[in-house]
């Protein structure tokens, strides 16, 4: 793990994260070097402070794609422009909610976000899936070489508790996947990205219940094989997508990037002050998300977020994988997670160790072996390509 502040955990998880998504390493040594003493100091005043020089880089790089823009250089222009939305999630992500200009700056960070895909040529669609009266907003990624009127096996990524569908977009998995032939659907679920900040979609632990209206969804796209669809979750989407293939059995497959078979134990843990935390402000992140109005209430409702007595009736192949040196979720609940798999015809756990690199949670220390492990199993399951070309 990249360690810039040797005290602040959460903060070298940040710019771990931002790495993994594009950032350019001069970028980050303007960013961080003046961060020092702020590192040390209490959540509300640090992260103001890491705010101002990660959100000055995001206007400079604005600024820059603006002047590129103006002279026809697109593409290097929506470079730039996912580079100033990678800086600006880094650093909304740290805020409190309610933080004054959190929302203002979410909104830069998304209209820097979908500009700099669009100038910049990706194949990245944005949708939108009803839902309870509005809608789940995700980013379609085409698998490559497809002939007319084929329909491609395809994978759905899901958040864990702070991420959003836009970061799993950027580390890369979905271009992973569209060059081995599998298609890609990143949503942000109830309780992450725009679906929590924008339109008050908190969480709940009933995932199939969001799941399912999202497959219902890709049963309607002709480019979209409904027999051949599968299912992902990073972090705490580790115990959203177990949950949701368990309870609704068309998909195909299921993989966890970093396994989260008991939340609630995770909870009782860090209450007793166990373990790292994810996220600053962590008891009003989560009481936010889940739709608590208290670190009581919110505990009641972690008393759910668990698998034991759920994952036998999983019947399709499952792919557990997670970080050796884990510093938030024990290895042993991917374990527990793989035993309790006894029902999958075609189950793995891939403990990511020193030799293949990340090692630490969902491997944000280094996500390109492991993304590319999970990327060649979805292929062999769902019917993709592990070769160059149409293998």
């Amino acid at each position: 793990m990249f360690k810039y502040f040797p005290t602040n955990y959460v903060w070298n998880l940040s710019v771990d994260l931002s790495i993994e998504m594009g950032a350019r390493i001069g970028e980050i040594e303007e960013m961080c070097a003046p961060l020092q003493d702020a590192a040390k100091h209490p959540d509300a005043e640090g992260t103001r402070a890491f705010r101002e020089t990660w959100s000055r880089m995001a206007d400079k790089l604005a600024a820059l794609a603006d002047e590129d823009e103006a002279r026809g250089r697109l593409i290097s222009a929506g470079d730039k422009l996912k580079r100033a939305a990678n800086y600006y999630l880094t650093c909304e992500r740290l805020q409190a909610h309610g933080a004054p200009g959190r929302v203002e700056l979410y909104q830069r960070f998304l209209q820097a976000f979908a500009k700099g895909v669009r100038l910049a040529g990706d194949n990245c669609e944005p949708v939108e899936i009803p839902y309870e009266g509005t809608v789940l907003t995700g980013l379609y990624t085409r698998a490559e070489g497809l002939r007319p009127g084929e329909r491609a096996p395809l994978l759905v990524q899901v958040n864990g508790l702070d991420s959003t569908k836009e970061m799993k977009y950027l580390v890369g998995l979905p271009a992973w996947l569209a060059k081995r032939g599998v298609s890609s659907l990143v949503i942000d679920q109830p309780g992450t990205g725009d679906a929590l900040r924008l339109r008050g979609l908190t969480a709940r632990f009933d995932s199939e219940h969001w799941a399912s209206r999202v497959f219902d969804w890709l049963e309607t796209r002709a480019d979209v094989d409904p027999k051949r669809i599968g299912l992902e979750g990073v972090s705490l989407g580790g115990y959203y997508c177990p949950r949701a293939v368990a309870f609704e059995p068309r998909f195909a497959c299921g993989v966890v990037w970093g396994a989260n078979h008991d939340w609630r134990d995770v909870q009782k843990r860090r209450l007793e002050k166990e373990g790292n935390l994810p996220v600053p402000h962590y008891w009003a992140h989560v009481c936010w998300v889940w739709g608590a109005k208290d670190i009581d209430d919110f505990m009641r409702i972690a008393g759910n977020v668990h698998l034991d007595g759920v994952l036998d009736r999983i019947r399709v192949p499952f792919l557990v994988t997670h970080g050796q040196k884990d510093s938030q979720i024990p290895l042993k609940w991917a374990e527990r997670t793989y035993e309790q798999l006894v029902n999958s015809p075609k189950r793995e756990l891939k403990v990511f160790d020193e030799r293949t690199g990340g090692v630490q949670h969902s491997s944000f220390d280094n996500s390109a072996n492991a993304g590319a492990y999970i990327a060649d199993w979805v292929a062999e399951v769902l019917g993709g390509h592990t070769t160059a070309g149409r293998g």
